[in-house]
């Protein structure tokens, strides 16, 4: 499985560990998103940065529609775009099952985030967690419900 993962808030007045770790996660604006794949060392990080970010477990139905919408190849161009003849098509519910199960940072030729839009509706307090009514910290799989208020 992976997780999905929100960056929520900026990083002013935010440690130099903090940045560096979010630089790490491939997080380096609000509202940016990425699928991490679920193992000890990227727990840590998000421990780490659970005060500027919110995330939980990867939908591939989610995860699809994000390629589909947001994606991008690392050359900059759309998923959805056919390139040269020589390039082969993507088949997007293929990756989507890659990436909901391995992270995006291990799919070749993808850029590793999602340049999101601000939920509608708005975030709910950016400053308190999840648990307390808040838009901070782990949120299971209502991260999906948010993602798809982004896209």
């Amino acid at each position: 499985m992976s997780w999905m993962v929100v960056r929520v808030r900026g990083s002013i007045h935010a440690k130099r560990d903090i940045v560096q770790t979010l630089k790490l996660l491939n997080l380096t604006r609000p509202n940016h998103a990425t699928v991490l794949p679920e193992n000890p060392s990227n727990r840590g990080m998000l421990i780490k940065v659970q005060g500027y970010v919110t995330w939980g477990e990867a939908d591939p139905a989610t995860v699809e529609l994000l390629l589909s919408s947001r994606g991008k190849r690392s050359d900059g161009r759309s998923l959805s775009e056919v390139g040269a003849p020589e390039e082969p098509a993507v088949d997007l519910s293929e990756l989507s099952r890659t990436v909901a199960t391995d992270g995006l940072s291990r799919v070749p030729g993808i850029r590793p985030l999602f340049r999101l839009r601000a939920p509608k509706g708005g975030w709910r307090s950016t400053k308190k967690p999840f648990t307390l009514g808040g838009a901070l910290g782990y949120r299971g799989e209502r991260i999906n419900e948010l993602i798809r208020r982004m896209v």
